[in-house]
């Protein structure tokens, strides 16, 4: 089953980026775009970006939208 995360940014040049984290079949694909006329697209995350994920993922468990196994899964696509 696939998952949606979404989430507000700022980088260090201060620029506002709507940031999406896709997790299905077992990978997670981060795209980003700023205002409403941009493109999507893929970038590579941060660690702090990472963090958020991974944040936002353990939030959901007790509401049982998302299965243990799924956040395992989810946990082990971190590089380290």
């Amino acid at each position: 089953m696939g998952m949606e995360f979404g989430w507000w940014d700022k980088d260090a040049d201060g620029v506002k980026w709507q940031i999406n984290a896709r997790f299905h079949g077992g990978s997670v694909v981060f795209s980003r775009k700023t205002g409403h006329n941009s493109s999507w697209e893929d970038f590579a995350p941060t660690d702090e970006q990472w963090d958020r994920l991974i944040s936002e993922a353990k939030r959901r468990l007790p509401r049982r939208l998302m299965s243990a196994k799924e956040f395992a899964l989810l946990k082990g696509q971190r590089p380290t």
